[in-house]
């Protein structure tokens, strides 16, 4: 008698499901199997909190944030491809990590937490801004268009420390330390597209360079509480 063998699919570790979500309703939300989700309710409250800090930071109480080190970084109107993409990877990072690797959707999802509020603290306490953006363009183009609305829609205020430079450093650690994506395609298009991100607030002249050095040490925090070993008795 002949076996007989069926062909099915395999698929990559990479996109094998870390947890199902069938059967989910909200009002099971507390079981362990979901419990997770509720890191989920950073991203409102990540959003709503910017026209309460706007608020209560008025522009006249910001503090101009500058270095000679600005005036030597030419605007470039490039960087506004990887700088508007920034918030579009870290809603798909967090989207994939949610299904295919779960441990690495808390650790993501703690290391934003942190961070954030160290940032939006540091905004309430020591209200900023930057007068960086150029008068003149020096180009017309579709990008420098694309800049100009970046200009109209987002204020120059709350800069430092910089949560794109945050948000960079939270895409690259998530990869990281995935071992999912820790793999060399989608970590080396990961680390240079979380490095196109930070260097392209200066570039665009959202950013001063002190608000990049200024999120070093938040980052150095978040990672801490998000990434640190756990140790074993």
């Amino acid at each position: 008698m002949h076996s007989k063998h069926t062909n099915s699919p395999t698929v990559s570790p990479r996109f094998a499901p870390s947890v199902s979500y069938r059967g989910f309703r909200l009002r099971r939300i507390n079981e362990p199997r979901f419990r997770h989700l509720w890191w989920l309710l950073f991203w409102p409250l990540y959003w709503l909190r910017y026209p309460v800090i706007e608020h209560m930071n008025p522009a006249e109480r910001c503090h101009p944030i500058y270095c000679p080190l600005d005036d030597a970084i030419p605007f470039s109107e490039w960087f506004i491809i990887p700088y508007m993409l920034w918030m579009v990877c870290m809603v798909l990072l967090c989207l994939y990590l949610l299904f295919y690797d779960l441990e690495g959707f808390r650790r993501y999802s703690k290391f934003l937490l942190v961070s954030m509020s160290i940032s939006t603290c540091v905004y309430l306490l020591y209200p900023s801004c930057q007068n960086l953006r150029p008068e003149v363009y020096p180009r017309e183009n579709l990008l420098t268009d694309l800049v100009k609305i970046l200009h109209v829609s987002d204020t120059n205020t709350n800069v430092f420390p910089s949560e794109h430079a945050i948000g960079s450093a939270a895409i690259f650690l998530a990869a990281l330390r995935s071992k999912k994506l820790r793999a060399p395609l989608p970590l080396t298009l990961l680390t240079v597209f979380s490095v196109l991100t930070f260097l392209s607030t200066v570039f665009l002249k959202q950013h001063s360079v002190l608000d990049l050095i200024a999120a070093l040490p938040v980052c150095a925090i978040a990672y801490f509480a998000a990434y640190r070993r756990k140790k074993h008795n």
